[in-house]
C-alpha cells in the first residue's frame, strides 16, 4: 500500500511540475523602441514578431517604355529586423537607390561597420533614371545597426521622415486582361 501510495504520489508529482513548466507564459513581444527612434518612423509589427519598415520611393519619376512605374510596382525600399535577444536583432534589407546614390550609401554602411551589402543588382532593365537595388544584411545591436541604415537613406531621395498618418496600402494595379 505505501508503495502505491508513492508510486501515485511520485506520478502526481510529476504531472503537475511537467504541467507547471509547459504554462509558463509565452514571451513577450519585442521592444522595438530604440529601433523605431532610430529609424526615424514606425515600422509594421508583423505576426511573427519582425519589424518592417517600408520606404517607397515616391520621390523618383521612373519611367519603363513610356508607363510611370508606381512605388508599390517596383521602387520600395523595405528594412526588417528580427529579434535575436533583448539587444541583437538580425537585418535583411533592399535599398532602391539610383546610380548617383549609391557610392555615398555604400560607403556610408561600409563606414558604419554596421551593415554588409550582399548584392547589387537590377530588377529592371531600360527603365529610366536607371534604379539599382542594394541587398543588405547583419546582426548584432540593433539601435546601432538601425543608426547605420537610417543615416546611409538621408543621403538619398528616400522620404524618410516620419508618417503621422500613414496612408492606406496602395492597391498593386495590373490589367492582366491586357497583357498577352
Amino acid at each position: 500500500m505505501q508503495r502505491s501510495l508513492f508510486a501515485f504520489t511520485s506520478c502526481a508529482l510529476t504531472i503537475l511540475f511537467s504541467a507547471a513548466a509547459s504554462a509558463q507564459p509565452t514571451a513577450a513581444q519585442p521592444d522595438w523602441s530604440a529601433v523605431i527612434a532610430a529609424m526615424g518612423r514606425t515600422g509594421t509589427l508583423q505576426p511573427d514578431g519582425i519589424m518592417k519598415f517600408s520606404f517607397p520611393r515616391s520621390d523618383l519619376n521612373v519611367t519603363l517604355d513610356g508607363v510611370r512605374l508606381k512605388p508599390s510596382f517596383a521602387l520600395g525600399t523595405w528594412i526588417a529586423f528580427k529579434k535575436l535577444n533583448s539587444r541583437d536583432a538580425m537585418v535583411m534589407g533592399d535599398l532602391v537607390l539610383t546610380e548617383p546614390e549609391v557610392p555615398a550609401v555604400m560607403s556610408r554602411l561600409e563606414q558604419s561597420g554596421w551593415v554588409m551589402e550582399t548584392a547589387l543588382h537590377n530588377h529592371l532593365l531600360g527603365e529610366s533614371p536607371h534604379v539599382v537595388y542594394m541587398h543588405i544584411h547583419n546582426d548584432g545591436d540593433a539601435r546601432q545597426i538601425a543608426t547605420a541604415i537610417h543615416g546611409a537613406l538621408a543621403l538619398t531621395g528616400t522620404p524618410i521622415t516620419a508618417v503621422n498618418n500613414p496612408p492606406a496600402p496602395v492597391p498593386f494595379e495590373l490589367d492582366t486582361a491586357s497583357i498577352k
